[in-house]
């Protein structure tokens, strides 16, 4: 059975089941900064068992796109030579949210793979928590398992709940026990079933994980049952397709031989069961999709992640002989495979193909940078190459530790590997630290939904329905007090999508709440966060609430603009540009995209140039509700790292389409005037652009007319005749300059005339130690080169002092530097004015910062060198 079918197979039968399918969300997890990047199938419905999110289906299955190449699932060093470890895979899920539990589950789940897949159910063993007596039970009497073949797994990590049978998202939160499904190889196979001596042999390989979630762990680590118990499952379709194709490892599916034999094509490889192959083979899926999900290579994070991928597999090329670049070819052999299950892999293939090469083409240049760094190093010690250097290599350079181990060997120096290892180890340790799950800080809140009228109106008559003083439920907020407001009704919008939250006032009898915030508590529930200023606010209490219209006015403004600009960015640009995150306030919008490149002023201008034409068009902004396919269809654009449910929110403001759910201007014309303030890069390949729109614009224009008035004034000039006079001053600049350095050779002559006249002998060298008033650096050298040409044999130290800093400069002719050299002269006198300097035998250069030690420190110079000649 092929992986096409395996896929289709999986999606079908649930949905048969009353499952809806839903689209396999990207690597990078929306608005979850606890996650660098997808690494199962929950993690999109995270907030869903959170109850964080609600979901219009209480049923799903997906095919999930995974990378698991960092934090706690960091296996890249064994992908390519162990049968099953992968950086990019594809979780197959079925989930439930309240709605059917383990009795299903586990029916649906040998339905599928006995009845579907037809796998014999003699090959199938299962395991089970030890105390999860239900799951036994259906196990064996209802779908009819051997008891020999179901098996319990304790408490085998030293604590309570610390099982491979028991799954909890973090410390705190809903957890509860798992089964999972293993397929038997067969006896030629060494090792055991799961819980045994041998359970890590490759007999007994897990395909699927059904977790059920029952619990809700608090802090004082009880167990309380959730109201409503949840289904998660997961199972590697690389692992399944291995088991229907009839074959161990999962690198012999058809979808990696594909791949392997185009990797064999473009580096001239012959032993197609070369384990650089594998390694290529993996890492092109990885990479490519983490492309298309709008990740470039870079120093750290997402980029991080993608490099070390890229250059793993480019290494191998290496190892295989190519050292050209090959890998961005095997993108459209990929796409044969995977593009038509992926669409967006196909649309973006082109793109891919051209940030691998590129990455490609700086790996040689990293080679090069590497190779520095380590002869630097061997210098200082050529007998050995520490471990600490071997992984800075590796890990802030790229540089290969194999490559490393390769050069060390070339020449007979000992690697340290055991402190590369520790390096290594403590690294791993520290990024499994960031990777797990965190809770957020939420307050407990189970009434009603907010119902969010801020669309339309600005002001509302509502009702309080609850109060939380310091995160904890109160009845009852005094004034003076902070607190969070929710309200049956609000016209607030809450902070999203880059939006800040909105801000202003809430009225009852006697009592006024500044609402100085709004966040979400849920998905549904508003929280205006702000301090009581008036009287007392209850429970129950009927309030008005009333938006700060200037400050939302402003808001909206820059937030509509940003739509505009963003279009407006990929038709000047390119359609590479996509957005990699937005700050919108009342002050500005900011607004971070993918470029390589910084934007000229002529492609800022223009950029202007279009936003100003939308808004003077003054076109009506129109919002509607569609499921996501159909807003794909109408050509609304998905912004990257954003999180979108079935039914999304499509904003067309003038020619832009967009997912959006943040308040926008009802006109484009409303926006008033557009204006970028300032453009930079942010990290590699992303830049940055602000901007500021209607009052802030104005008075930005205005701030820059004053200024310009000003400035002609200053030139007695108008405005128009500004650049001419400017251009006139640096001419006349540029001769007074040319007058004064001409004055100043004519003074450093004279000087140096008179001071060659204080030269004293000291064995045979003239010795010179003097200050020159007012003199700069140039002066200092001009007048040293004529004492130099006069004295014949010198030694000279010339010095001037300026703004309360030593200038110092040291001269010692060519017959003279073998017995004193200008470096240590200079150094000499540097160390007593509060500096240090150095340079060449013949000339050096130094600085300080304490004038007054310079009559003594001149006065040594003849005795010093008396020391010496």
């Amino acid at each position: 059975m092929k992986s096409s079918e395996i896929r289709e197979k999986f999606l079908k039968f649930f949905e048969s089941k009353g499952h809806t399918i839903v689209r396999s969300s990207p690597l990078v997890p929306g608005n979850d900064p606890t996650m660098l990047l997808t690494n199962s199938g929950m993690v999109q419905f995270k907030d869903v068992f959170l109850g964080l999110d609600t979901r219009p289906y209480s049923r799903a299955t997906s095919v999930q796109r995974c990378v698991r190449a960092g934090g706690k699932h960091n296996d890249l060093e064994n992908v390519g030579y162990t049968a099953r470890h992968h950086t990019f895979f594809e979780m197959l899920g079925n989930f439930s949210f309240g709605d059917y539990f383990k009795r299903d589950a586990i029916q649906y789940a040998w339905e599928l793979l006995t009845k579907v897949y037809g796998l014999p159910a003699e090959k199938l063993t299962v395991t089970v928590y030890f105390e999860d007596d239900e799951a036994y039970d259906i196990w064996a009497n209802e779908i009819g398992v051997p008891t020999e073949r179901i098996i319990r797994i304790g408490d085998n990590k030293g604590s309570r709940y610390a099982s491979d049978n028991f799954w909890q998202m973090a410390d705190v939160g809903p957890c509860g026990p798992c089964t999972e499904i293993f397929y038997d190889h067969g006896a030629d196979i060494w090792g055991g079933p799961p819980g045994s001596a041998e359970e890590d042999g490759d007999r007994f390989i897990e395909i699927w994980n059904l977790v059920f979630m029952q619990f809700n762990r608090d802090e004082a680590g009880n167990m309380n049952k959730l109201p409503k118990p949840c289904v998660d499952t997961g199972m590697g379709m690389e692992r399944l397709a291995a088991v229907l194709q009839h074959v161990h490892s999962n690198y012999e599916i058809d979808l990696f031989q594909n791949l392997i034999k185009a990797a064999a094509r473009e580096t001239g490889a012959t032993d197609m069961e070369s384990k650089s192959l594998r390694v290529i083979a993996d890492h092109i899926r990885a990479a490519s999709f983490l492309i298309v999900d709008g990740i470039i290579p870079g120093p750290e994070g997402h980029g991080y992640v993608l490099r070390r991928i890229i250059r793993r597999a480019l290494r191998h090329g290496h190892k295989l002989g190519q050292t050209k670049p090959f890998f961005y070819k095997l993108v459209a052999d990929l796409n044969i495979e995977m593009g038509v299950a992926y669409p967006e892999l196909a649309e973006a293939r082109d793109r891919v193909a051209a940030t691998l090469k590129a990455e490609e083409e700086r790996f040689g240049e990293t080679l090069e940078n590497g190779m520095k760094i380590l002869e630097a190093q061997l210098a200082k010690d050529p007998t050995k190459l520490d471990g600490g250097t071997a992984f800075t290599l590796y890990d802030t350079y790229g540089f290969p530790l194999d490559l490393t181990a390769d050069i060390c060997r070339e020449r007979n120096i000992t690697l340290d590997e055991a402190g590369f290892n520790a390096a290594m180890e403590q690294q791993k340790k520290t990024a499994r630290a960031a990777g797990k799950f965190k809770m957020a800080a939420n307050v407990e809140y189970t009434g009603e939904k907010t119902r969010f009228v801020g669309y339309d109106d600005m002001s509302v008559n509502s009702k309080v329905i609850a109060l939380y003083a310091n995160g904890v439920s109160v009845q009852e907020l005094k004034q003076g007090e902070s607190g969070i407001v929710v309200l049956d009704t609000t016209p607030f919008y809450a902070e999203s999508g880059g939006q800040v939250g909105d801000q202003g006032a809430i009225k009852a009898t006697g009592a006024l709440f500044d609402v100085e915030d709004t966040l979400k508590i849920q998905a549904d529930v508003f929280g205006q966060h702000g301090v009581l200023t008036e009287g007392s606010l209850k429970v129950g209490d009927a309030v008005s609430a009333e938006v700060d219209l200037h400050k939302r006015g402003r808001t909206i403004r820059n937030h509509s603009a940003t739509h505009l600009m963003h279009k407006a960015l990929r038709e000047v640009l390119g359609g590479h540009v996509a957005q990699k995150g937005s700050l919108v306030d009342p002050d500005k919008t900011r607004f971070d995209f993918s470029h390589n490149a910084p934007l000229t002023a002529e492609q800022i201008a223009e950029v202007e140039a279009k936003v100003n034409k939308e808004i003077l068009e003054n076109h009506a902004t129109k919002a509607q509700h569609m499921s996501f396919d159909d807003a794909v269809k109408h050509g609304a654009m998905a912004l990257f790292g954003e999180k979108y449910g079935d039914e999304v929110r499509v904003l067309d403001i003038g020619t832009s389409k967009e997912l959006c759910g943040g308040v926008h201007v009802q006109r484009t014309g409303d926006i008033g005037l557009f204006k970028i303030i300032g453009e930079g890069g942010v990290a590699a390949g992303i830049r940055r652009v602000e901007a500021v729109t209607g009052e802030g614009a104005l008075a930005l224009v205005q701030g820059m007319a004053r200024k310009l008035g000003d400035a002609a004034a200053a030139f007695k000039a108008n405005p128009d005749e500004l650049l001419f006079k400017i251009g006139a001053v640096q001419d006349q600049v540029k001769s007074l300059e040319k007058e004064l350095a001409a004055l100043k050779s004519k003074l450093a002559s004279g000087q140096g005339d008179e001071l060659a006249t204080k030269a004293v002998d000291v064995n045979g060298i003239k010795v010179l130690a003097a200050v020159l008033e007012g003199a700069d650096v140039a002066t200092l050298r001009e007048t040293m080169d004529k004492l130099k040409d006069k004295l014949k044999t010198a030694a000279i130290v010339l010095a001037a002092v300026n703004d309360g800093k030593v200038s110092l400069i040291a001269g010692v002719t060519a017959d003279a530097t073998a017995k004193v050299k200008a470096g240590e002269l200079v150094n000499f006198v540097a160390q007593q004015v509060g500096g240090k300097g150095g340079g060449r035998p013949d000339m050096a250069q130094a600085g300080g910062t304490d004038p007054s030690g310079l009559p003594n420190a001149l006065a040594g110079v003849a005795a010093w060198i008396g020391g010496r000649a």
